[in-house]
């Protein structure tokens, strides 16, 4: 994982998504293939814009209750927090670009 990628945690959660500067969480899984394969398209993203917006990775399986909070019911899902407020929210897979271009608001 790029070092510019947090790793969140259910004791970790709420304090990164608080920050001013936007945040993506990827909610995923181990044996989600979707989940692994944008995995270095956030890594790119979170390299190309480190000074605009925050990649964080919360595994559900070892923190349900987040996802359960936030009605996950498919990985990948990502949501973008800004000031802790869900702002976007993307689910399943996407090419770069796409995501880019959904995100472009943030960047």
């Amino acid at each position: 994982m790029a070092d510019n990628i947090i790793t969140l945690t259910t004791e970790n959660f709420q304090d990164e998504i608080a920050k001013p500067t936007p945040i993506l969480v990827d909610l995923w899984a181990e044996w989600c293939g979707p989940c692994r394969l944008i995995a270095p398209i956030l890594e790119e993203i979170a390299r190309e814009y480190p000074d605009r917006i925050r990649i964080g990775k919360l595994n559900v399986d070892e923190h349900p209750s987040i996802a359960a909070t936030y009605d996950v019911m498919s990985i990948p899902t990502l949501l973008l927090f800004k000031d802790g407020k869900e702002e976007r929210r993307i689910v399943g897979a996407r090419p770069k670009h796409a995501l880019v271009a959904e995100l472009s608001p943030y960047l």
